[in-house]
């Protein structure tokens, strides 16, 4: 491996490929280093508004439109003390009137594949072992290629960890931190045909409260949806059923997920997540810091998944191209970035944990979101609570850090 990296990014998923891509945009030379050959199979496939301004940032958002991406003007629920659906659409208050449903396979390979022709350099089928350290400070990883027992070392004045649920800095530092009450477990599969939901509203996310847990249907431009069942892990292994047969249970005593797959087929093999929700008690060291479900991963309620990993990253590229610029204010700029990440998290899980009383009135949800994102009234309530679930919230701007744009003074879109 060549050296001459100025920063090196473990994983190539949406944050791996969104912090090199920018930073391969702003003239940084970058190494990627992914564990798996692309495309490969990744749950998440509901974006909100929230990724919106990063695909844009990226130059990307032809592509995305182009790979034919359901285009997701809202979400729609059957949850709260009515059980009756209703829906909010994004465009009553976000400047971004729809976001995406994606199969992340393809989304995933074509950011990483966009990442490569901003000038990224990708190795796939690398495995990154352990991070490489000078006293306390990070200065480089070691890595295996394909099945070779053999590591080779590689360094760079930065580190960004975007290796996903395998936490690679949190591990060694033993920081992850879960959230013990949203253990929860996740039953999923594909269907193809049935119906959709009427007019503009064809391409939302479908959550219906479905005791003990709730039901999501995604659906996609190929005439297939995803279907998924979550609920405390502890609650379906009470019910003494398989987890598919719990998610085929749970759609046949639903109401609008059940109708709406009255005449489509099942056609893939369910699969299994579980035990998910957490926070990184650290997301940085120096020379190295932590992005995406490396550093936290939220119940996805919300779909906030993708955006955490995006928003995140382009946080964590702006901080680490404003270190190696400055490298006296490492210790000052990554404070700013945990502190920006968590203050977000922080407010996404507390409204989960609001919102997963399935009884209250709906009005409730809102008025809880304007006190959590709005406490000075400036947006009516409802418009809080969309502001809060497209990722949009606030004066500043979701993990926004401070440390210089890079592209200020200069066309942004050049």
């Amino acid at each position: 491996m060549p050296e001459g990296y100025d920063v090196i990014v473990i994983g190539g998923g949406p944050a791996g490929a969104t912090a090199s891509g920018l930073l391969a945009k702003w003239g940084r030379r970058v190494l990627v280093l992914e564990k798996e050959k692309f495309p490969r199979y990744h749950i998440g496939e509901s974006l909100v508004p929230g990724c919106v301004p990063v695909i844009e940032e990226l130059g990307a958002t032809e592509l995305v439109e182009a790979a034919g991406a359901t285009k997701k003007y809202g979400i729609s629920l059957i949850w709260g003390a009515v059980a009756t659906p209703w829906s909010v659409d994004f465009d009553e208050v976000s400047p971004h009137p729809y976001a995406y449903q994606v199969k992340r396979a393809e989304f995933d390979n074509l950011l990483l594949t966009h990442s490569r022709r901003l000038g990224a350099t990708v190795v796939e089928e690398a495995t990154v072992r352990g991070l490489v350290y000078d006293g306390d400070r990070c200065v480089g990883v070691r890595y295996g290629a394909g099945r070779s027992e053999e590591l080779t070392e590689v360094r760079a004045p930065y580190v960004i960890d975007a290796s996903g649920q395998g936490k690679l800095l949190a591990r060694q530092l033993d920081a992850v931190g879960w959230h013990e009450d949203l253990r929860n477990l996740a039953v999923w599969t594909y269907f193809q045909g049935g119906d959709r939901l009427d007019g503009r509203r064809a391409g939302n996310i479908l959550v219906e409260n479905c005791p003990p847990g709730w039901l999501w249907l995604i659906p996609f431009s190929d005439d297939t949806c995803s279907v998924g069942f979550v609920a405390q892990t502890a609650e379906v292994a009470a019910t003494g059923l398989a987890p598919a047969e719990v998610l085929r249970r749970q759609i046949g005593e639903s109401n609008e997920v059940r109708r709406l797959l009255a005449d489509a087929v099942e056609v893939a093999q369910p699969r299994t997540a579980k035990d998910w929700s957490y926070t990184c008690g650290r997301m940085s060291v120096p020379g190295c810091v932590a992005a995406g479900d490396a550093a936290a991963f939220i119940d996805p309620l919300f779909s906030t998944g993708v955006m955490l990993a995006m928003k995140g990253a382009s946080s964590a590229a702006r901080t680490v191209n404003a270190i190696l610029d400055e490298p006296g204010r490492d210790d000052e700029l990554r404070a700013d970035y945990e502190k920006a990440y968590r203050d977000f998290l922080d407010v996404v899980v507390s409204f989960v944990r609001f919102f997963y009383d399935p009884e209250k009135k709906i009005v409730e949800y809102f008025e809880q979101a304007q006190d959590l994102v709005d406490p000075y009234r400036a947006l009516a309530a409802r418009e809080d609570f969309i502001m809060l679930i497209s990722g949009l919230y606030g004066a500043r701007p979701v993990m926004e850090s401070t440390a210089p744009d890079p592209l200020a003074g200069t066309a942004a879109t050049a």
